[in-house]
């Protein structure tokens, strides 16, 4: 088995791109409000939207709380496409490294959520939770947000 890979999800959404992608790109200080599997995010660094600011997030996964940090490496407002460094707390015990990409579509109705996560295990055996897990978790935030997003 390798210690490295990429796995990928994809979610349709309700929702238009925009308004989904909005979410995320100004308005992520707001997900545990939507989301029940997250418990809590804040700014650690910088600010809510820019490139480099650091956020602390707690979430379930599988039933366990976890913590971490993600930083935002790259923003693209006209293709929809954010992309985070994840890091640190439970994250950090497993992994050398783990980066999400986020590309929000635009669909005629709605639009598709693709998440990707691309990691390097630091072992064969890891204690955090595995990036299909990670993808498990982050369809049911899509569903959370694009739910709150149909009703507005």
């Amino acid at each position: 088995m390798s210690l490295s890979g990429k796995v990928v999800s994809e979610t349709e959404i309700e929702a238009t791109a925009a308004k989904f992608y909005n979410i995320f790109r100004k308005q992520l200080g707001d997900v545990p409000s939507i989301s029940p599997e997250v418990h809590e995010n804040s700014v650690h660094e910088g600010d809510w939207e820019n490139i480099g600011s650091v956020k602390h997030w707690e979430y379930t996964i599988e039933g366990r709380k976890h913590t971490t940090k993600e930083k935002i490496e790259s923003l693209d407002d006209e293709n929809k496409v954010i992309i985070y460094s994840v890091y640190d707390g439970d994250v950090a015990d497993s992994y050398k490294s783990f980066k999400v990409t986020l590309p929000v579509i635009d669909k005629e109705h709605g639009g598709v959520v693709k998440w990707s996560i691309e990691y390097e295990k630091l072992k064969e055996d890891i204690t955090a939770a595995s990036p299909d897990s990670y993808l498990v978790l982050f369809a049911k935030i899509t569903k959370d947000i694009d739910a709150h997003l149909v009703k507005e």
